[in-house]
Order: structure tokens, then C-alpha cells, then sequence
């Protein structure tokens, strides 16, 4: 973005000119802009590029003061949590050997098995402390891990054979702080509520969002494709041979909200049905994607009056949507703008 500027060179004695009020309540999104420009006056046209210095200068001085101000710390586990902790990526297949108890039955179909779930990159789930107290996560939180296991059977003989493999599910969040290599979203779930709050605050102005994309509650699939997906965001298709992140699926740009964990397939038509929850409005809308994957065919405002966490839905053939609230929606209706 080229912007035409006024310069302003310093003088020992500074002075405020209208000029300079007007060019700091132009720039009053950047928060130390005012303080840096309080001795100019003389000005001088020029022409250059701001947004990416700003934008590159900003976040130099939010990082300072996260960094000044939060001290990242490690959340300990309970013996009774150990299965939460992180493991490594194992960077390709391991054959199964010495592991397998019991035995395999002879029709037992050869495929995949994958399934994800939380696995924090460095070292493990975080909390900060703070003049504003303590944030922490919760065990649900953390990145997202793909886990593998490959099925094959010997024609000649019967024998199985089992690898294993993982990766993450590498969200723009997850490339972002693998980039960085250190913790940079603040915690804000658990915890204090100013420390909540200002992580809420800090990584919305870092980031532009103010928590990770995690992408740690299912895998599922439509019309061949395999996603990976949390209820935070939209899914992330990966190559289930070798878990690979292909990319964020947002229905060719249709669907523009977080996606349900667990969508259901509509028995006959094979189309699929989702919802996306905000916290504003709408609070609530369901979606209905094509067989193919290609095209959302309805998308529509159940014009909730709050927003209201919903983890399961089913569909039956008739279209009608049960939730989890316990809620009944007869889809066909609601696309027509009939009663429900």
C-alpha cells in the first residue's frame, strides 16, 4: 500500500502543529506512532511504502513487551495425565515388531486407522505469569497431531505387517511459532481474569487472532478427500498415507466461520451437513456441502439470540439436524423460510 505522507525532521525545541495532529490521528492504529513523532515539525513530502514497516516495527515492539511482561512456564502433569504429554514427530514409518499383543483376525480389512488429538509443540502446554496473574491452557488444548497406523496383509502367507507414523497438522498458527521456534501465543483460556484478558487483547494485536488453530478433535472424510479439523476453525485436508497438510478447505471460499468437528454425511445424497458457532453474530449457521466437495448448496442463519457451544449433531433422512443441545431442525424448512 503506497500512501502520500508528510516527513517531519526534529528540531531541539519541538512545537505541535495541526499538520502533526492530523498525521497522528491517521496512524492512531499504531500505538507507538504518537510517541515516536511528538518533536517533528518541518515538513518534507516524500513518498514511500508504510503498511510493512509499520506492520514489521509493531510487532518488534508488541514482542518486547509480551516478552518483558509474560514469562512462559511449563503446566505440570498429574501421573494420571501422562498420556497428555507430547511426543516427537518420528519424521517417516516405523515398522510394528515386538509391540503387538494378541492377534490380528485373518478378515480384518487392510487400510489406515488415523485419528489426531492435542500434542503441544515445546515441551508441553503452557502458562504464563504476569503482573496480570496467571493464564494457563486447558488439556484439551494443543496443536494438532496425525497418528497412523498401516495395515497390510501378505497374500503368500497371511502375515500383517504394521507401521506407524505421526506428523502435525501444520495450521499458519503452528507454522508461525515452528518458525519462531519459541512460544509466542499467549494462554488464554484458564486463569486469572486481567491475565485473560490481556492475552486475549495481545495475541488478537500480534496475531490477528486470539487463539491457536488446532485442528486436535477428528479427522474425517467427504467425497474421497481426508480433513483434519477442531471446532475452532475450518479443516485442514492432509494426505492420510503421508500426512501431509495440504491446505485449509473452506468449500471454495464459501464456508468463511469455524466448522463442527464431527459433520454428517446426508444418507442417499451423500451431501454434507456442518454448523459453525461464533461468539457474535450470527451465533450459529448450518451449512450443506455437495457431494462432490466442490460447492456449499445452503448455508443458513438459525438466528440464535446467544452463542451456544454445540459438540455433536446427527442427520436423518428426512434432513432433519439433531444437536446436542437438544435441538431439532428440519434443514428444508429453514432454506425456504418455513417454520421449524
Amino acid at each position: 500500500m503506497s500512501i502520500q505522507l508528510k516527513c517531519f525532521a526534529l528540531r531541539k525545541k519541538p512545537s505541535i502543529s495541526g499538520n502533526l495532529e492530523y498525521f497522528k490521528t491517521t496512524l492512531s492504529s499504531s500505538a507507538f506512532m504518537p510517541l515516536l513523532m511528538r518533536k517533528v515539525e518541518q515538513v518534507l513530502p516524500m513518498q514511500i511504502d508504510v503498511s510493512k514497516s509499520f506492520k514489521n516495527t509493531s510487532s518488534k515492539v508488541l514482542d518486547f513487551l509480551v516478552y518483558s511482561m509474560f514469562e512462559f512456564v511449563d503446566q505440570s502433569l498429574l501421573p494420571s495425565q501422562s498420556n497428555f504429554g507430547p511426543v516427537d514427530e518420528l519424521g517417516g514409518e516405523v515398522v510394528i515388531t515386538s509391540s503387538i499383543r494378541g492377534k490380528i483376525p485373518d478378515d480384518f480389512p487392510e487400510g489406515v486407522y488415523i485419528r489426531n488429538g492435542p500434542n503441544p509443540l515445546f515441551g508441553g502446554l503452557k502458562s504464563t505469569k504476569s503482573i496480570f496473574g496467571r493464564s494457563s491452557h486447558i488439556w484439551i488444548e494443543g496443536e494438532g497431531m496425525l497418528h497412523a497406523s498401516y495395515f497390510s496383509k501378505d497374500v503368500s502367507d497371511g502375515s500383517w505387517t504394521v507401521r506407524y507414523n505421526n506428523r502435525h497438522d501444520e495450521t499458519e498458527t503452528f507454522k508461525l511459532e515452528k518458525q519462531r521456534n519459541k512460544p509466542s501465543f499467549l494462554p488464554a483460556i484458564g486463569g486469572d481474569s486481567p491475565a485473560i484478558l490481556s492475552a486475549y487483547l495481545l495475541n488478537l494485536l500480534r496475531f490477528g487472532k486470539v487463539n491457536k488453530y488446532l485442528s486436535n478433535t477428528n479427522v474425517f472424510e467427504h467425497s474421497g478427500k481426508f480433513y483434519s479439523i477442531a471446532e475452532n476453525h475450518i479443516p485442514q485436508e492432509i494426505d492420510i498415507i503421508t500426512l501431509e497438510t495440504l491446505g485449509n478447505w473452506d468449500v471454495s471460499g464459501a464456508w468463511n466461520r469455524p466448522f463442527t468437528s464431527h459433520p454428517k454425511r446426508a444418507p442417499g445424497t451423500g451431501e454434507l451437513v456442518t454448523l459453525g458457532i461464533d461468539a457474535v453474530k450470527p451465533f450459529m449457521e448450518i451449512g450443506v456441502v455437495s457431494a462432490d466437495g466442490k460447492e456449499l448448496i445452503y448455508k443458513v442463519d438459525l438466528k440464535l439470540d446467544r452463542c451456544s457451544l454445540c459438540q455433536e449433531l446427527g442427520v436423518t433422512q428426512r434432513y432433519n439436524v439433531i444437536m446436542d443441545f437438544p435441538l431439532t431442525l428440519d434443514i428444508n424448512r429453514l432454506v425456504n423460510g418455513g417454520p421449524h
